[in-house]
């Protein structure tokens, strides 16, 4: 396997509406309505997969095997848009190493360090 294409600086981002399936209101008071962590923390690892994919080697894939840091600062309700951008900042061997961070409009409402590692799609590979 080659992983000279991953390079640390290396982007992606993507833009979500927040809709009611990414929402959680444990309260069920009206209006409260808000981006939940565990959908939060989906878009950040699809974007980091997303950064993945132009540079993986022909029958690899990645897995994520850690996130860190994981802060959700603020909350977005539903109908705004999130931001989640991420940077490629370590390549050791396979694995890969993305800072993320998410915005809706200039507010950032979370940031999180998030490890994946690219391993062949053919385990007997």
């Amino acid at each position: 396997m080659t992983m000279e294409k991953f390079k640390a600086g290396q982007t992606a981002e993507m833009e979500v509406e927040v809709t009611k399936d990414l929402t959680t209101n444990r309260m069920g008071r009206e209006g409260a309505d808000v981006l939940s962590t565990p959908a939060l923390l989906g878009l950040m690892e699809n974007v980091s997969i997303k950064a993945t994919e132009p540079y993986l080697p022909p029958g690899h894939t990645t897995v994520g095997y850690a996130v860190d840091g994981l802060r959700h600062l603020a909350p977005t309700p539903i109908g705004e848009k999130v931001l989640v951008k991420t940077e490629l900042t370590e390549v050791d061997r396979n694995r890969l190493t993305f800072q993320i961070e998410a915005f809706e409009g200039d507010k950032k409402v979370a940031l999180a360090t998030h490890k994946r590692a690219v391993v062949p799609t053919d385990p007997g590979a």
